[in-house]
């Protein structure tokens, strides 16, 4: 079946379509193609627990239920930091949230007596 994930480092947000049976060595070569960060260069998370290249999504929870379009399976991404072996630390900014909207657009209950 297909899932919906959010792969987010940082201030970057990909969304990206899979399957259960998606490996996440799989998913790193996808991450590849839009971050440009090579897949060894690349560590994903999900609740801050590191993810196995060897499993696929699916070994993870990662269902067609749990990760829908509307409502997509959140992954970190952390990278190598360049010229070292060392990993920078799991970082994702919260996004914003949007405004409240006009008070024209919210619906505004009648206070007109009902007609009977």
């Amino acid at each position: 079946m297909e899932i919906f994930v959010m792969v987010r480092r940082a201030k970057l947000t990909m969304f990206l379509d899979c399957t259960e049976s998606t490996t996440v060595s799989e998913l790193k070569k996808m991450i590849e193609g839009i971050a440009k960060k090579a897949p060894e260069d690349q560590k994903l998370f999900k609740d801050e627990q590191s993810l196995d290249d060897n499993k696929t999504l699916g070994d993870y929870g990662f269902t067609s239920q749990t990760a829908r379009p509307q409502s997509p399976a959140m992954i970190g991404l952390a990278c190598k930091v360049e010229g070292t072996d060392d990993w920078e630390p799991l970082n994702i900014t919260n996004l914003s949230t949007p405004p409240d909207p006009p008070d024209v657009m919210i619906p505004q209950e009648s206070s007109a007596p009902e007609a009977k």
